[in-house]
């Protein structure tokens, strides 16, 4: 419910200015959905025609075990539904992400060695062998 208001303040859609309109919502990523059903509805209960999403990475498909705080698998929608069941889900009259070849053309020369383990599920080293769990399932213990 926190995350609902925070997005309603964030997106304040104006009816006069989207009434009627085909609208392209550019995101950087979609993790769950919650987030991008509930912009997609916003837009459209302000009288958007169509509400296309365009997202700047890849799927998410896999949990970080390096540093960046990440749901689960199982809490990640791309892991568990196709591009056109996100599609159907987040209420978008369509859906599209930069493909994974793309973004590793692009960044082949920057940063050879970037980690795209929550996009492509091939882990730098196994988090099994890591013996470590995501960062958001270590308990904070006051320290």
């Amino acid at each position: 419910k926190i995350r609902d208001f925070g997005v309603k303040l964030k997106l304040a859609p104006v009816k006069a200015v989207l009434e009627g309109k085909r609208v392209v919502v550019v995101d950087d990523s979609i993790v769950r959905g919650t987030t991008s059903s509930k912009i997609v509805r916003l837009i459209k209960g302000a009288g958007a025609k169509e509400v296309h999403m365009r997202i700047a990475s890849p799927p998410i498909i896999g949990s970080c075990y390096y540093g960046v705080d990440t749901p689960s698998r199982e809490e990640l929608i791309s892991n568990r539904f196709s591009i056109e069941d996100t599609r159907k889900f987040i209420g978008a009259d369509s859906l599209a992400f930069l493909p994974l070849e793309r973004l590793r053309k692009l960044l082949a020369h920057e940063a050879p060695t970037f980690c795209d383990a929550c996009f492509s599920g091939e882990y730098p080293v196994p988090p099994r062998e890591l013996k470590i769990k995501r960062v958001g399932d270590f308990v904070d213990d006051g320290l």
